[in-house]
């Protein structure tokens, strides 16, 4: 049968509208705070030798992560507040889910090697630069986009709904679970090496290095596992719509926060370039 199907109706939010310009207004903020600050973490990793380091390599991809899901979602998401509702055309609702397929695995996976990279930091930090190189770096990220795009690849070139529902399960499980895996694995060994460090004052500094990332890796995964691991029985839709906007939206503002705050090498860039 031929699908005539040509575009699709996004509902937006109708509980919220009696506060819509309050609600676009929020979201505005936070879509420029998400540009502004994704965008001013990459510009300091570029001008400062202070962040010529691995760690801080990893981060510029996060934020090019965050830019891209949140210019991705949040410019039709704009749309649809303000007006109540919109229509997007067939092809640009694929592109859309295909570029936020791609980011959204791409920091799964980022946020695994981020995991292993602090990892080593901590328990053998004299070797840390020779095994970590700038080149081992680009590899790692490198194979991270290629797997990320070769998924939404896969999924594009299935025309069978019930293969792409379970080439998502089998893709779904690698891709999500297994840098779950890994990021648990790691912070285990992080731990214990942590322990074994004999001073309180070491202690705390090895896990102020590993705090950051650990942060962001809860509110990733956290909100992922409410949306998608729960039982959907009993939740309303509206529900599911503040959630996805978690993840979505408001992480994408809070990264970069969480490791500027915290991280006194980025606000030290930062005071020498301003």
């Amino acid at each position: 049968m031929e699908n005539n199907i040509t575009s699709i109706l996004l509902l937006g939010f109708p509980n919220l509208q009696s506060f819509t310009f309050l609600f676009f207004s929020l979201l505005v903020l936070i879509f420029c705070g998400t540009i502004s600050g994704n965008l001013l973490i990459m510009v300091l990793y570029l001008v400062s030798k202070t962040l010529q380091s691995p760690m801080y390599f990893f981060i510029t991809q996060l934020s090019l992560c965050d830019l891209l899901v949140s210019t991705d979602i949040v410019p039709v998401l704009l749309h649809t507040v303000l007006y109540g509702g919109s229509t997007i055309t067939l092809i640009g609702c694929i592109m859309q889910f295909n570029i936020f397929v791609t980011s959204e695995v791409s920091e799964c996976l980022l946020l695994s090697v981020m995991s292993y990279d602090r990892y080593l930091a901590i328990s053998n930090p004299l070797r840390y630069h020779s095994v970590m190189s700038h080149n081992l770096c680009v590899i790692f990220v490198n194979i991270i986009w290629m797997v990320a795009c070769i998924v939404t690849v896969i999924n594009l070139s299935c025309s069978d709904i019930s293969l792409i529902h379970k080439l998502n399960l089998i893709l779904g499980y690698f891709v999500v679970t297994g840098p779950f895996i890994i990021i648990v694995t790691s912070y285990v060994y992080i731990v214990i090496t942590i322990l074994k460090i004999p001073s309180t004052t070491g202690r705390h500094k090895a896990f102020s290095t590993c705090s950051s990332h650990l942060i962001v890796v809860s509110m990733f995964y956290g909100t992922l596992m409410i949306v998608y691991m729960f039982p959907t029985k009993g939740q309303s839709l509206f529900l599911r719509k503040v959630l996805t906007l978690m993840y979505t939206v408001l992480t994408q503002l809070l990264n970069p926060i969480i490791y500027t705050l915290r991280n006194n090498d980025i606000k030290n860039s930062f005071l020498t370039l301003f």
